[in-house]
């Protein structure tokens, strides 16, 4: 049975369980050069439907979306589970508080903090002056073999 191309305008509670996954997301800023860049990231799905990642506020990708707001993501599964995308397209927002929560979370969430290494990696991470962009879903689309 297969999920394809589904459009809807919000994530629905299957989407929330899969984008809760400690997999990477792939962000693509309109604002950027064409043909847009996608970078892998770390993700957060929020329960109102939105997601959220962190950054420097002097990282290109906050430039661009000053320019231009519009962002999407793609989540997929990893090779060997059967075939599953989500992907969520809509305005970005960039916000001044929450990211050092959000990159605490999501520290946790992909590494393993019981490492010394990964955990003086987050702490270093998280002293650096960093902005939380949350994108609002305008366009969901997902996809499952």
């Amino acid at each position: 049975m297969s999920n394809a191309g589904t459009d809807t305008h919000s994530l629905t509670t299957e989407d929330l369980e899969f984008l809760r996954r400690p997999l990477h997301g792939f962000l693509s800023i309109a604002g950027s050069p064409l043909p847009p860049q996608p970078r892998p990231v770390w993700f957060e799905a929020t329960d109102e439907g939105s997601i959220q990642l962190f950054t420097a506020p002097g990282a290109p990708k906050v430039r661009h979306l000053r320019r231009d707001p519009r962002a999407s993501i793609v989540v997929a599964s990893p090779v060997g589970e059967r075939e599953r995308w989500v992907s969520v397209a809509g305005p970005a927002t960039i916000e001044p508080d929450g990211a050092h929560d959000l990159a605490a979370r999501l520290g946790a969430r992909y590494w393993d903090l019981g490492d010394p290494v990964r955990a003086g990696e987050l702490a270093e991470m998280v002293a650096d002056e960093l902005v939380r962009l949350v994108i609002r879903a305008e366009t969901v689309h997902r996809y499952l073999m």
